[in-house]
């Protein structure tokens, strides 16, 4: 990913960068039915794009609408309304996404263009709303949001809300991504889904400790999830799944490895090389 300038304008290009769950812990269930969680998010230089045109009226217009998703349920359109209700603010725009992250891949797309459209229109628009305000606000859009409108590589708590930032060393991630779309609701709604997995001191934590608690599960119900990550293994033993799925991802300290893996890679599977990130590429608006 290029570097992009220290002055954005709205002639900027806007990255929303993919993430990666390093571990992914269930540790219990509240009664109001959400999972109380555990994980460590890490920023990767894959992402979808979004532009913004400034506009004569207050409308909020989605250019470049997702096939399949209703423009008004869009997490763009939603994000910007949000910021427009929040902040009084009477100005609108003219939204342009480029996807180039999967639906359903558990690498946050969905909710990274959220928060770049918070963060980007924030900018834009000088409604001057400070970062941990924004956090807050994108929480209402999905419990992802606020990692990305945080910005750095984090140790998150609670429903994803809570952080302590890590320092994570340079790194490259092969990512897979089998040719399915693995709803979140499923798989957090399974039976057989571990709820009790011991809490960590973010503290204590270290790169290469914990597992994914929802690979069991979306492997189970999903074959080419298990597939692609049975076949990540026999090349990195520490492949897991990110997020509830559907990609998996293997991590190497050298980048000709990372290649080699790739290239190999078995006709009819798909995937991607990606570095990992030191912050957001916008942490510092």
């Amino acid at each position: 990913m290029t570097d992009h300038p220290a002055d954005w304008t709205w002639d900027s290009l806007w990255p929303a960068p993919a993430k990666l769950n390093l571990f992914l812990h269930v540790t219990s269930r509240r009664s109001d039915g959400y999972h109380l969680l555990q994980t460590v998010f890490r920023f990767i230089d894959r992402a979808d794009t979004l532009r913004f045109a400034p506009r004569d009226d207050d409308a909020i217009v989605l250019a470049t609408p997702t096939p399949g998703v209703p423009p008004d349920s869009d997490l763009t359109v939603r994000a910007a309304r949000l910021l427009q209700t929040h902040t009084g603010c009477r100005q609108g725009a003219t939204l342009y996404l480029d996807k180039c992250l999967p639906m359903g891949g558990g690498l946050g797309g969905g909710s990274s263009d959220a928060a770049t459209v918070l963060l980007a229109l924030n900018h834009l628009w000088q409604t001057g709303v400070a970062r941990t305000e924004l956090e807050q606000l994108g929480l209402q859009l999905g419990a992802d949001v606020p990692v990305f409108v945080h910005g750095r590589n984090t140790f998150a708590e609670g429903v994803g809300e809570a952080f302590t930032d890590v320092t994570l060393p340079p790194a490259w991630y092969v990512v897979l991504h089998p040719p399915v779309n693995v709803p979140t609701a499923a798989i957090f709604g399974a039976p057989e889904l571990p709820r009790a997995t011991p809490r960590i001191n973010p503290a204590d934590w270290q790169p290469g400790q914990g597992h994914n608690d929802l690979e069991g599960v979306a492997c189970a119900r999903f074959p080419a999830v298990a597939e692609h990550l049975a076949w990540l293994k026999q090349h990195a033993p520490g492949a897991m799944m990110t997020g509830s799925g559907a990609c998996v991802f293997a991590e190497f300290n050298d980048r000709t490895q990372a290649e080699r893996t790739l290239a190999s890679l078995p006709s009819g599977m798909s995937g991607w090389l990606a570095a990992g990130l030191a912050e957001h590429p916008i942490a510092k608006i």
